[in-house]
């Protein structure tokens, strides 16, 4: 009897063990994967953040008159509008400077953003003074004014286009179809009002405001060329290594006797 009893367990044992095998079997091959593996592009991206220093005699800035318009005068009253070109921050770093990946990319091709990149004219100034888009990607412009304007975007390696936008009107929806650096954009109703426009085949670019810094984010590892662009000083262009997980930095400056 005991040995029969014996044997009974030694069997539940066994086909316990072959269940348990088999379970652990299953399990092993329905284990998912790692939220990080199916995120491996975002893990290993750097950026690139840094300033543009300028360095000598600040330029005297033109002041803009805008008498041939009432409704410009009325929107600007009580202060004084200079051209931008040229301006300094007041840490002794630039603004407008557009700063982007001149190589380094490749063959590979990245997804164009479908939100717009807005194009504002406000107290009869382009808002902002100088923008990145990609190729493909929708130019919104707009007119915040009370005044018609008549934006003149003159490219060349891009069909150049000149509409009429009055008061109120709708919003004018342009794509660019080739990369280039920078197309102008004018008033003809104003003419000082005027926008640079920087059209790239990637999304790593970045323009330094109030702070003169920039930071180019979601960058693969490898090696780039940078190029920082003025519209008075000039442009100046530096190698990069960007690593996996981390973030570099890089300083360009500009001189003026």
């Amino acid at each position: 009897m005991k040995r029969k009893q014996t044997i009974g367990i030694i069997t539940l044992i066994a086909a316990f063990s072959v269940i348990w095998g088999v379970q652990a079997g299953k399990m092993s091959l329905a284990a998912p994967v790692p939220r990080s593996q199916g995120n491996s592009a975002k893990r290993v991206a750097g950026e690139i953040t840094g300033k543009v220093v300028f360095e000598g005699a600040k330029p005297k800035l033109q002041e803009i008159y805008m008498s041939r318009d009432p409704e410009c005068l009325r929107e600007n009253q009580g202060r004084t509008v200079y051209v931008q070109d040229g301006a300094v921050n007041s840490n002794g770093t630039l603004p407008n400077v557009f700063v982007f990946a001149k190589s380094g990319t490749g063959k590979e091709h990245f997804p164009v953003p479908k939100t717009p990149v807005v194009l504002d004219q406000q107290g009869c100034i382009f808002v902002p003074h100088v923008l990145g888009i990609m190729v493909g990607q929708s130019l919104k412009v707009l007119n915040s004014d009370f005044t018609t304007h008549n934006v003149h975007v003159v490219p060349k390696n891009n069909p150049l286009w000149n509409e009429s936008q009055p008061p109120g009107a709708a919003p004018l929806y342009k794509k660019f179809l080739n990369p280039e650096i920078m197309i102008p954009a004018i008033c003809n109703e104003h003419p000082w009002m005027k926008a640079y426009i920087g059209v790239v085949d990637n999304p790593f670019y970045d323009v330094t405001g109030t702070k003169g810094t920039f930071t180019i984010k979601g960058v693969p590892p490898g090696e780039y060329t940078i190029e920082a662009w003025t519209a008075t000083f000039g442009t100046q262009e530096k190698t990069v290594r960007v690593p996996a997980h981390g973030s570099t930095t890089l300083d360009f400056t500009f001189h003026h006797e």
